[in-house]
């Protein structure tokens, strides 16, 4: 998705800087490396009817689905993680679903707002990217100003009710031993993913092709690199065609809601 160019990524510095250009509809890009060090989120919105169902989901598969904040019916404040935010404007783009469809990609769902709707704010593996980078670990697709590239995978989820698919992965290249530090780093980011689920052997997880992502943008691997893989809050929208409910509105990929808590605090240790 482009950006209009009223706005630069350096202009991002808080949570409330991408909040408020998504809301005057100033930014309707991805959100990778915006307003480094603040947590960024991934949305799941549907009707009350389905939401217990999706809870359990979420519980039952905590590394794709790692539960930031649900707000009441209707509420569409997660006021844990942004008080001052409104969930129908504040992210770049939105997608609609029907019955396991994708029907709409817009930039405001305040039309489409119901009383019985519960909003599930998801962690998002951009939150340690700040983490890695302070550690002078490469991340490629924000080095080409890139959307993460994301696959789906032979990964079973645990089913919940209604819900059931694949798991989604997200992919960033790196050197054997950026590896391993990163293996350490994002560990202690259990809220936003932890650490990777596989490195190394693509195929042994359903990845045929790492330049044909399901998912955002594909990055260039080197020789000496390995791709590493971490799970990903892009699987609700595979569980999604999957499960067919009558109506989800979520995230676009890679157009994340940030939010303005620090990643530091989501950290443990």
């Amino acid at each position: 998705m482009s950006q209009p160019p009223t706005q630069q990524r350096a202009d991002f510095i808080t949570g409330d800087d991408v909040r408020s250009a998504c809301r005057a509809s100033r930014w309707t890009g991805q959100t990778s490396g915006l307003a480094p060090g603040y947590a960024q989120a991934n949305l799941v919105i549907l009707p009350e009817a389905q939401a217990f169902d999706f809870l359990m989901f979420c519980r039952r598969n905590p590394k794709p689905c790692p539960l930031l904040d649900v707000t009441e019916p209707g509420e569409f404040t997660p006021r844990s993680l942004a008080p001052n935010s409104d969930l129908r404007t504040d992210l770049p783009s939105y997608r609609v679903w029907r019955d396991g469809e994708l029907t709409d990609e817009i930039g405001d769902i305040s039309a489409l707002w119901r009383r019985d709707f519960v909003s599930f704010v998801i962690g998002c593996s951009f939150t340690f990217e700040a983490a890695l980078l302070r550690a002078n670990i490469p991340v490629r697709h924000i080095e080409l100003e890139r959307n993460v590239p994301m696959f789906r995978t032979n990964i079973e989820c645990q089913p919940a009710g209604i819900f059931h698919g694949p798991m989604v992965v997200s992919m960033r290249p790196m050197t054997p031993s950026n590896a391993i530090r990163a293996v350490q780093i994002t560990s202690r980011f259990a809220d936003v993913h932890g650490a990777p689920i596989h490195l190394g052997l693509p195929e042994q997880i359903g990845v045929s092709d790492l330049q044909a992502p399901d998912f955002g943008e594909a990055v260039p691997v080197h020789r000496d690199e390995l791709p590493v893989f971490w799970a990903c809050g892009v699987t609700p929208q595979a569980v999604l065609m999957a499960a067919k409910p009558p109506l989800v509105i979520t995230h676009t990929p890679g157009c994340m809601f940030v939010t303005d808590v620090l990643d530091e605090t989501l950290a443990l240790g």
